[in-house]
């Protein structure tokens, strides 16, 4: 039975503090978004499900590391999925190197930047589907990766009213990218 943590920042602040139940929440809420992102970059179930639990395990053994007030919990992961994706690949890579020598280099950075394109494509589609404030704050938050507060003060909002946007925009994107795959 899982432990259902109120909101975001309560999860955020009980995740970096190394709680258990914390960490069941993160995975129950996160899995199914970076599972997706892994399977649309990689082609294989097999591999996506590795990366997912690459990127939790990474999580875990880095929760002290994580900042609530630079980032969201969930572009946080998403970080560490592209740094897990970007793994695989170049295990790929290694890979199809030593059974035949005759693969170059830049098989390796092919994938990585067509994913790179998906994923800005995908996410920037959803963020214009958002409302213009919810807009405004997602992008500060993931392109310009300012703080809570930061964007509370560029954009002249109470910073409960940024977090509350972040919260709600993150379930909507999460949400229809669950729906896409």
């Amino acid at each position: 039975m899982t432990t259902t943590l109120p909101d975001d920042s309560e999860l955020s602040d009980a995740f970096s503090a190394g709680s258990g139940d914390a960490l069941r929440a993160v995975y129950d809420r996160w899995s199914p978004l970076v599972y997706s992102l892994a399977l649309r970059a990689l082609g294989d179930q097999s591999a996506a499900e590795d990366v997912t639990q690459q990127v939790f395990v990474k999580a875990w053994r880095r929760s002290a590391s994580y900042d609530p007030g630079r980032a969201p919990l969930g572009a946080w992961l998403v970080g560490i999925t592209r740094n897990c994706i970007a793994d695989a690949f170049a295990e790929r890579t290694r890979h199809a190197r030593t059974t035949d020598p005759s693969v170059v280099e830049e098989t390796a950075a092919a994938p990585e930047s067509e994913f790179d394109l998906a994923e800005r494509a995908l996410v920037a589609g959803e963020l214009d589907r958002l409302d213009d404030v919810p807009r405004r704050v997602m992008r500060l938050a993931f392109y310009d990766e300012l703080s809570h507060r930061e964007i509370a003060e560029r954009l002249g909002l109470p910073l409960g009213t940024v977090k509350s946007h972040i919260h709600r925009s993150l379930a909507r994107l999460r949400t229809r990218l669950e729906v896409i795959e």
